[in-house]
């Protein structure tokens, strides 16, 4: 079964009226704490920090200490804040919330200076399993958008046992850098424009020169009728300040197009992840309807999810940034996808 559904940013009744329709009774009791829970948050409480594979991550953490856990993960150029009306929602429905910045962003460092400045998605996926395992969490429902969806997917597919649901924003996301060295269509290629200008070493020099400024264009073209303020942007701007963070960002855009060698400890994880397996872990995949980050039609994707699966649309003038934008919709459909 894969039931398409939709819901809007502007009406939060027709979303809750849709959720009664779909779920079953434990999502109908999450729904009811949901619809409670705090809304129009401005922060995190303060963050924690665990040594945990290559890295000192920084993270927030909300909810029940011995509640099911949520893992929350942030892509480019976003920050844990693109889950700050999420979180509560997920806590206020007992769950136990965690949102690591990613390698390169916030508070989170490299152990150790000679480690290699990789971007490449087996080592992104790799640090939240070492993660998991420093906090000892066996298993965790994955909440993710962007970099974070390709992680999460990553993550379902390799280790499924360490995940009891996935909510992809943009769905199936695994690349595969041999693949993407082939030129494409124009109207993708220039979809595509920051790649090939962080391809160049002219693109790299801006990029460091002002992370804030260009990130703020990738924010409005990403998510074009989101109207979001100057306090939202410079909330999460704080994150770029990283560094490691360009360092990281060009290298995942060099590696993707092959331009760029990863590390030949995730040769075996790579290669499995060039043969794009499927994932069997309950999914629920979304997407809003004025998304301007490049992205697949969702029935280009809908066969590589072999378990329990559904397609959310979201109607409102949702993009890009999805969980910030549209955080009612996204928290219920990690609430949502352990039971679908």
């Amino acid at each position: 079964m894969n039931p398409i559904t939709t819901s809007s940013r502007r009406s939060f009744l027709g979303h809750a009226a849709l959720g009664l329709a779909l779920a079953p009774m434990g999502s109908l009791l999450a729904s009811s704490a949901r619809a409670a829970s705090p809304a129009g948050a401005t922060s995190f409480g303060p963050l924690k920090q665990i040594d945990a594979g290559d890295l000192r991550v920084e993270y927030a953490e909300a909810g029940p200490a011995n509640g099911p856990v949520a893992i929350l993960l942030h892509g480019w150029p976003y920050d844990i804040h693109a889950f700050v009306d999420v979180a509560p929602r997920l806590a206020a429905a007992g769950y136990r919330v965690i949102v690591p910045y990613l390698r390169g962003y916030g508070g989170t460092r490299f152990l150790s200076a000679s480690t290699a400045r990789n971007g490449q998605q087996g080592a992104v996926a790799q640090d939240i399993i070492a993660l998991m395992d420093a906090l000892g969490v066996r298993q965790a429902v994955l909440g993710a958008f962007d970099w974070g969806a390709r992680t999460a997917c990553i993550m379902a597919a390799i280790w499924p046992e360490r995940v009891s649901g996935l909510v992809s924003v943009s769905g199936y996301l695994i690349g595969n850098p041999q693949a993407n060295a082939k030129p494409q269509a124009p109207a993708a290629e220039y979809a595509w424009w920051y790649q090939s200008y962080l391809a160049t070493d002219r693109g790299r020099d801006g990029y460091a020169a002002n992370p804030a400024a260009f990130n703020r264009f990738i924010w409005q073209q990403a998510s074009p009728q989101w109207q979001f303020d100057d306090a939202t942007y410079q909330r999460s701007a704080q994150a770029f300040d990283n560094p490691d963070h360009v360092a990281i960002v060009v290298h995942n855009y060099r590696w993707r197009i092959a331009l760029a060698q990863g590390e030949s400890r995730f040769d075996a994880l790579e290669a499995r992840l060039a043969s794009a397996p499927r994932i069997a872990v309950p999914s629920i995949t979304m997407e809003g309807d004025a998304n301007g980050a490049p992205h697949p039609a969702p029935a280009a994707y809908a066969a590589k999810f072999s378990g329990p699966y559904q397609h959310r649309n979201l109607e409102g003038g949702i993009g890009h940034n999805l969980p910030q934008e549209a955080p009612a919709a996204f928290a219920q459909a990690v609430i949502d996808v352990t039971r679908i």
